[in-house]
């Protein structure tokens, strides 16, 4: 059996990988990822995924598309931030609810800490930026749930830096 005990090797385990953020869009049929960079500043759309009939498979099949893209390019998830699909009124409506049973079931197969995120529109603007870019409407349709993604994450990475911006102000 190997060992990871070489001096070659000590510097290289003793590093802890970047943290990303990473930010899920959630759909009845598809699933818009998109991911920060690893000073949490900038969101980029990472991939849109079909979701399985039952909620459980797609939670798992979402899980080991982000724990293998983060071991191919070398980072952990240090937070997931799920868009929260409230009604203009603020209210959880029918769709809010799948949202909070899928959160449920990520959160029984993943330590990673889960944020929701008012999303409210996000597919307005996503749907209006790819018009603006003259994709085509089945172009549109294939991207517009990870550009969704992206929007809430870029949102909730904005704020994550307006609250630092106001406690080193506070503290300054």
């Amino acid at each position: 059996m190997m060992t990871n005990e070489s001096p070659t090797n000590a510097p290289r385990q003793a590093r802890q990988r970047p943290g990303r953020v990473v930010a899920i869009d959630y759909g009845m049929a598809r699933i818009g990822i998109a991911l920060s960079d690893e000073r949490k500043i900038l969101a980029t759309a990472l991939v849109t995924m079909r979701t399985e009939r039952k909620a459980e498979a797609t939670a798992e099949k979402l899980i080991q598309e982000l724990s293998r893209h983060a071991e191919a390019n070398s980072y952990r998830i240090e937070e997931i931030v799920v868009g929260m699909p409230l009604m203009m009124n603020g209210k959880h409506g029918m769709l809010a609810d799948e949202v909070d049973h899928f959160i449920t079931l990520l959160k029984s197969h993943i330590d990673i800490p889960i944020v929701c995120w008012d999303e409210r529109l996000t597919s307005v603007q996503a749907n209006r930026s790819l018009l603006e870019g003259n994709f085509s409407r089945k172009k549109r349709a294939k991207f517009v749930d990870a550009v969704a993604a992206t929007i809430i994450l870029q949102s909730y990475l904005d704020s994550l830096k307006a609250k630092n911006d106001r406690d080193e102000e506070s503290h300054g």
